[in-house]
This record gives C-alpha cells, structure tokens and sequence, in this order.
C-alpha cells in the first residue's frame, strides 16, 4: 500500500482476520519474500502468553514489538502503541513497512483508527488487509455476522486456504460481493505477492486506502446496526505453561477430545524424553490440527506453552486436563510420538530431525496422510 506523505514517512499497515485464518503465516511469508524491504511488526496476542509474537520473532529479530494479554482495539490509552510506532519508524531502524497484526478477535477498525490518530509525523496509515479462511468461512458469519463489517472496510482482502475449501469460487464471489470496492486475492499459506502491500508497483495498481472520514462513515453506519459488539466478548482465552515436559498420548488424547466451543489452540510443546532434540509448534482450527517440529537451541527454556481461545469453555477444567497431560520421566513410549508425527507435515529432514519410530501397524508413513493437515498459523 502506497506512502501518501512523501518518502519520510514510513507506511502502517493493519493485519486482521479471524482467529486462525493466516494471518501470521502471511506475515511470515512477508519477511521472507520482501525484496529486501525491511518489516517491523507489532503484534497482538490475545492471550497472556505471545505464541503469534514468538513465531514471527524469529524472521524479525529486534523488528518486532508485542503488545500481549489482551485485545490492542480495546485500549483506553493509546500511547504504548504511538511509543512503538515511534521506536519502529525512527531513521536509525531503517524501516520501510509496519505491520500490526491483530488479535484474531481485535476490531479492525478501531486499530485503524488508533493508527488513523497517531500523532507520530514519521508514520503514515498504509491500509486495512483482511485474511479470511475459505474453509470456515460460512461458519463464522454465521455466528459472527459482524464479520462483513469488517470486510466493508478493507482495503485489500486475502481469501486464505482456498486450496481445502470445498467451493473456493464461490467463497471468493461472496467476498468480493461483501466488500466495498477492495482487492480479493486468492491465497495457498499466506502466499501473495508483497506488491500489493509495498510501493512497488504504479499508481494505477495500488489499493485504496481508506480517510479518516471513510472510517467515520462506517463508524456512524455500523452503530445503527445490532451487531456493534467486540467478537472477543464471547470468547475465553486460557494461557498454559509448564516445565514438565508433556506426554504425547495424554496430549493427543487431550486434542482429541476437545470441547466444540474450543475454537483455536496454538504454542509450543515439549515432550521431553519423547523428542529431546525439538519442541513442537502447534496449531489448531476447529477439529483441524497441525504440529511442527523446529529444533531447540542451546538457550531456549525448555517449557510447554500453549494459548486456547473458545466460545463458553470452561478454562478452570481445560487447565487441569492439560496439567495432567505433563510427566516428568526420564523414559518414553518409543510409540508414543506416533499420534503427533500423523498431524506433522513436510517436516524439513534437513534442517529438523524428528524421532525415528517403529513403523505403527498400518500406517506405512506418518506423514503422507494430509486429511487432517491445514495452514492454520495466526
């Protein structure tokens, strides 16, 4: 999205979308594909623990700020966002885009707003992009019809996974049918051509960008409506840590098992004696899964820490079940990482190693099944 004020300032762009649709896995694609742009980012975790914030921390080292444990659009003082703009724009951090990334359950347009009403000279408002997953697209406007709101206002919107939607076309006709005039790009993990984000391309090509007095015409609009309430006053968050290394089974037992209104789970497990060389990222939407393995280095804590977001969850329950998954032993199952190693996909042989297992009865490669594998980082 095109700077408007003249080369010193630096663009801010807001990155929304509903809880598990990509967002962080676009990002990531971002910062690896950026031309050599240099991106700093501001994210948003929902819960106290910031798994979204880890996950990019790697890609962007001291280029990244979080804001965690709780909902950025809901802030009464702004000013820890205007420090950071601040921090990232000054000349000497040799930013050329930011990016915030929301909370899944953040109002888009009060960050716009907050970004909109910055009082830093060096930053410029660079647009509202929007990642809706095309799986469960139906579904959540179903329970979240103030989610067209949020595509009204968009600038750019990203049709993400459209590759396991059943109908993607039609998912993509319904978007554009919802927004106010935005681009709707299809997308596969994230992946779009940082252009439509960067000034790279000429004027005619560029996405719109929407005023101060845009906002507050949608603001006046959206008021009359019956659907003006945060998304994040249905929903719980639970943060989990634990030193204890976790046990496969009870894990995937846990998972397995998990109440229908528990709608997002990401973070990091270790499961100890099980794999000593990794902890595994892990990331779930709805009754989909995925686990990663990424190795540890030599000054990680070794802790389990996971966020669970859900709709009428009991959290007091949940952390208890989890807390019973742990155990501290210094042997293993040498089947126990089967469960896991079905839900890890096109893990990286070269750089990662995972645990070489006996093969299980009739399962003659753990990671060829991909029924139950999806894109559902951020």
């Amino acid at each position: 999205m095109s700077r408007s004020s003249g080369p010193q300032q630096i663009p801010v762009v807001v990155l929304a979308g509903f809880l598990g649709s990509g967002k962080t896995t676009l990002l990531n694609h971002l910062l690896h594909h950026s031309g050599g742009s240099r991106i700093g980012a501001i994210v948003n975790d929902f819960g106290a623990i910031e798994i979204d914030a880890m996950a990019v921390a790697g890609a962007l080292g001291d280029s990244t700020v979080s804001l965690g444990n709780g909902c950025l659009c809901c802030a009464v003082d702004a000013s820890a966002l205007d420090e950071y703009l601040d921090r990232l724009a000054h000349p000497s951090a040799g930013i050329d885009v930011i990016v915030i990334e929301a909370s899944g359950l953040a109002e888009p347009q009060e960050l716009v707003r907050m970004v909109l009403a910055s009082e830093q000279p060096r930053v410029v408002y660079g647009g509202l992009v929007e990642v809706v997953d095309a799986v469960e697209f139906d579904a959540i406007r179903e329970r979240h019809p103030e989610v067209d709101r949020h595509l009204a206002l968009a600038d750019l919107v990203v049709v993400n996974k459209t590759d396991r939607a059943d109908d993607g076309e039609r998912v993509l006709r319904l978007v554009r049918a919802l927004t106010d005039g935005a681009a709707v790009l299809p997308a596969v993990y994230g992946r779009i051509d940082p252009g439509f984000l960067f000034d790279c391309r000429p004027a005619e090509e560029r996405i719109g960008q929407l005023s101060f007095d845009d906002l507050h015409r949608h603001h006046d609009h959206e008021h009359d409506g019956p659907h003006h309430a945060h998304l994040h006053t249905a929903y719980d968050a639970l943060s989990f840590a634990s030193d204890v290394p976790m046990n496969p089974r009870r894990l995937l037992d846990f998972l397995d098992t998990r109440p229908e209104g528990l709608y997002r789970i990401k973070g990091y497990v270790d499961f100890g004696a099980a794999d000593r060389r990794n902890r595994y990222a892990v990331h779930a939407v709805g009754r989909f899964l995925r686990f990663h393995p990424e190795p540890w280095s030599a000054d990680d804590e070794r802790l389990t820490q996971l966020v669970l977001i859900g709709s009428g969850i009991d959290t007091a329950a949940l952390r208890e079940e989890l807390q019973a998954c742990a155990e501290d032993t210094p042997h293993t199952d040498e089947r126990g990482m089967w469960g896991v190693l079905r839900y890890v996909q096109d893990h990286d042989s070269e750089t990662t190693e995972v645990p070489e297992l006996p093969e299980a009865p009739g399962v003659s490669d753990p990671f060829a099944d991909p029924a139950h594998l999806d894109d559902l980082a951020g």
